[in-house]
């Protein structure tokens, strides 16, 4: 990706970083997803006291997009820090967030996880999430019999 590309979509993390609920974890994070349309969805973690139900940024950001009717995705940026605090370490997506997202993008999904807009790691979806189990795997082979 591009490095002003990524440093914009990296930006956009951040600013949807400023929105995180985070009381029990004060662990702030921001997503930036960009739609193949070039369209930006941006999302940031919404916590609750019972824990399931929270929420991450990089699926607020996902269901944002699909919930306007947007599925194809080209790339996202994950930021995240304690609150008041910058993080040393990149922030890269959960394991539920690699799922939900290769649900929609297959492996080739870039992923910028990032300190700042000049330090980051690109990478892609399938490389966090190798042997991904997405839709293909559902499709039904009516030439082989039932194993």
């Amino acid at each position: 990706m591009p490095r002003d590309q990524a440093a914009a979509l990296i930006r956009a993390a951040f600013a949807g970083r400023r929105f995180a609920y985070a009381p029990y974890s004060h662990f702030a994070v921001g997503a930036a997803l960009l739609a193949k349309d070039g369209r930006v969805f941006t999302g940031c973690n919404i916590e609750n006291a019972g824990y399931t139900p929270t929420n991450c940024a990089e699926r607020t950001a996902l269901f944002k997009a699909v919930s306007e009717g947007v599925t194809e995705f080209s790339a996202i940026a994950v930021v995240g820090s304690l609150q008041g605090k910058r993080n040393e370490l990149p922030t890269g997506p959960c394991g539920v967030c690699r799922q939900a997202l290769f649900e929609f993008t297959g492996p080739d999904l870039v992923v910028l996880m990032a300190k700042s807009e000049d330090d980051y790691i690109e990478t892609t979806l399938g490389a966090l999430l190798p042997y991904g189990f997405g839709p293909k795997n559902l499709e039904i082979d009516p030439s082989r019999p039932n194993d």
